[in-house]
């Protein structure tokens, strides 16, 4: 058994569209928000309230290409991946960001989708997938 366990699942809408940086030797990486919302009646007032928390993704390889490919502003996504921080300097300043590194996804809902059907089928998408086959199958697990 392992001692200790770095793992983060989320379900949320992108913000953004998948921004894109290549390196030499064909490597990528894909970074986006995503936002999840919370919601909650205040007791005294029977107010229904709503917070939304945004949370960076980071995507490697052919899985920032799959996303960039598929993924727009607005989808619905569950991500499962590492909580990872990490801290640069710049113009003399330190800066500080968290970020969710995406190992597994699962496409719930594109825009590309709802002009097909409504009734199309998640995709999962893996960090592992090779550049000769894009391991996407249909999720039939219901979120």
């Amino acid at each position: 058994m392992a001692n200790s366990l770095n793992k983060a699942m989320l379900i949320g809408h992108l913000g953004d569209e998948v921004k894109m940086h290549y390196f030499e030797g064909g490597n990528s990486i894909g970074r986006f928000p995503i936002a999840t919302n919370e919601s909650y009646t205040n007791k005294k007032t029977g107010e229904k309230i709503t917070t939304t928390e945004w949370h960076n993704i980071v995507v490697h390889n052919k899985l920032a290409e799959i996303c960039e490919k598929y993924l727009s502003k607005g989808d619905r996504v569950f991500i499962e991946g590492r909580i990872k921080s990490r801290q640069w300097e710049q113009d003399g300043i330190k800066r500080y960001t968290t970020e969710i590194q995406a190992v597994d996804m699962t496409f719930l809902t594109t825009k590309k989708d709802l002009n097909k059907s409504q009734n199309s089928p998640a995709t999962k998408i893996s960090e592992n997938t090779s550049n000769k086959e894009t391991k996407e199958e249909n999720d039939i697990s219901a979120f």
